[in-house]
């Protein structure tokens, strides 16, 4: 709780003072009591910190390079599919390889507080899914571009 001290000054016979005073009692900021601190967050160690934050970065660019690889593979493991079967063989897949980097991240040992736990399986999931199904629509396209017949000079053949 704030105490505030009144302060006692002489009355002024002169408008122009009161307003110079009255001016001056509001730029005053008034002693208040400090009753220790009261923050409700732990007290987290910087280099702790900075090791979690250094495992997540790592663990995104783990899955940005588990995406290349896999999407890649994707091209050439599900050539033998046809149709339908392909796409969702191949989102399965996708599945799967994520699940493999959500275990990888729990044999990294980070130190999360529980609030931030979801953080192993959302760190980098939309660069994951995307990149993944951009590596292997790119891919594909590239491995198939010469059996297509649409017209058009292919540059690659």
């Amino acid at each position: 709780m704030a105490k505030f001290k009144k302060k006692k000054s002489e009355p002024t016979p002169d408008p122009i003072d009161s307003k110079k005073e009255s001016i001056k009692e509001e730029n005053e900021i008034p002693e208040t009591e400090s009753s220790g601190p009261e923050t409700s967050e732990p007290i987290v160690n910087k280099t702790g910190k900075s090791e979690n934050d250094k495992k997540l970065d790592k663990l995104f660019w783990l899955r940005v390079g588990f995406a290349v690889i896999a999407g890649t593979l994707a091209t050439f493991l599900f050539e033998g599919i046809q149709g339908e079967e392909r796409r969702w063989a191949s989102i399965v897949f996708m599945i799967i390889v994520f699940i493999v980097t959500i275990f990888i991240a729990k044999s990294m040992n980070m130190q999360l507080p529980s609030s931030d736990r979801k953080k192993i399986v959302t760190q980098g999931i939309g660069s994951y899914i995307f990149l993944y199904l951009f590596v292997w629509i790119l891919t594909y396209t590239i491995v198939h571009a010469g059996t297509v017949s649409t017209g058009i000079p292919s540059p690659l053949s």
